[in-house]
């Protein structure tokens, strides 16, 4: 029997990248787990250094430190000496996770959101149509209509007329309003498993994506663990765990109240979430139950689900545990709303969620 031999795996530098962009892509994962703790990402760096060997004799981790502040992504210009991210920093930490989760996407700066509706729109199409009156001069293909004009009335002399003129069709573009729901309750780091750190990196890639490829869209990020609240997208790098158990009724009523702000017609929910929800707010009061699906608590978030349904607001939940009856709360809360869910790994999340992102805008909700 033919056996395998096996060598110790030294991972290759990737090609093109200098010292301190091989320093940089860790740094930055490292930023992003610590939640924003520069000195505890740089002892992490250090200690990763002596063990692994990254650095060699002429770059050393006490230039790389020099370099990110010479660049901007470090300070200690706080009052206490302390080393602090700057914004830079956070702009490059979800540049990265757009990079490593949707690949290389160029930026297009009118939307692309398409419909099967023509009119009067901002994007050009490939349609053609003769010119009538009332539209613009903008929207006059030159080149076809001096084609037309010499067919029409000959080489001889060039006369251009009205009945010359076509014009290029443009085209409705839908507008989308996206609330993510991110959970921050305990179980998203329990049993040894980093889930807040995948779902962080899913939040920002697809924050820089609308930003970059769908800039007419809105995307508001809120979290939710006892209680929920809206945290700016440049905070989504530095968001941590709390000792929280699930409201989700809460975060479903605070998405809800956004969306209800947004004046775009197309508005939808994506939830990621790792279990059941455990808790709610009766009065100034906790109502709190984690063992099995309590029926008040049950009850409540499926109501929610059933008025977005009647909003024409879809959720889409993203369950990352797939626990028997966790399949059964989202099966049924999933009917209620008549939305989509998907049981996605940690490691093909940020693939599904940006396949059913660009499914929902191919169609009016």
């Amino acid at each position: 029997m033919k056996g395998y031999r096996f060598s110790k795996y030294i991972p290759q530098k990737t090609a093109g990248q200098s010292a301190f962009d091989n320093l940089l892509n860790i740094f930055l994962q490292l930023i992003s787990i610590t939640g924003g703790e520069a000195g505890e990402a740089l002892s992490w760096l250090t200690n990763l250094d002596k063990q692994y060997n990254i650095t060699n004799g002429n770059y050393g981790i006490g230039d790389f430190i020099e370099d990110l502040k010479d660049k901007g992504y470090l300070t200690e210009q706080n009052g206490d000496g302390k080393f602090q991210v700057t914004d830079k920093t956070g702009q490059e930490i979800r540049k990265s996770s757009l990079e490593e989760i949707f690949g290389k996407l160029k930026k297009s700066g009118k939307g692309q959101h398409k419909t099967s509706f023509s009119g009067v729109g901002d994007e050009t199409g490939t349609d053609r149509r003769p010119f009538e009156f009332g539209d613009s001069l903008q929207q006059i293909a030159m080149t076809d209509s001096i084609r037309n004009a010499q067919i029409n009335n000959g080489f001889g002399e060039f006369k251009l007329t009205e009945n010359d003129l076509e014009v290029i069709e443009t085209e409705y573009k839908t507008q989308t309003s996206t609330v993510l729901m991110i959970d921050i309750s305990h179980s998203m780091i329990l049993y040894g498993e980093d889930r807040i750190t995948p779902a962080k990196k899913v939040a920002m890639a697809l924050a820089e994506l609308i930003k970059t490829k769908y800039p007419k869209d809105t995307l508001d990020v809120i979290v939710f663990g006892n209680d929920a609240w809206q945290i700016e997208i440049k905070d989504l790098p530095y968001l941590q765990v709390g000792p929280y158990h699930t409201n989700t009724i809460a975060g479903l009523e605070l998405a809800m109240d956004i969306l209800r702000r947004r004046k775009n017609a197309n508005k939808q929910i994506f939830m990621i979430t790792d279990g059941k929800p455990t808790c709610m707010k009766v009065g100034i009061k906790y109502y709190k139950n984690a063992f099995g699906l309590d029926p008040k608590i049950f009850n409540k978030t499926l109501n929610l689900a059933s008025q977005c349904k009647r909003l024409q607001i879809p959720i889409t939940t993203f369950m990352i545990a797939s626990d028997p009856y966790l399949k059964e709360f989202v099966k049924e809360f999933t009917a209620a709303n008549n939305g989509n869910a998907y049981y996605s790994s940690l490691k093909g999340l940020g693939h599904v969620i940006f396949e059913d992102f660009k499914r929902n805008r191919s169609k009016r909700f």
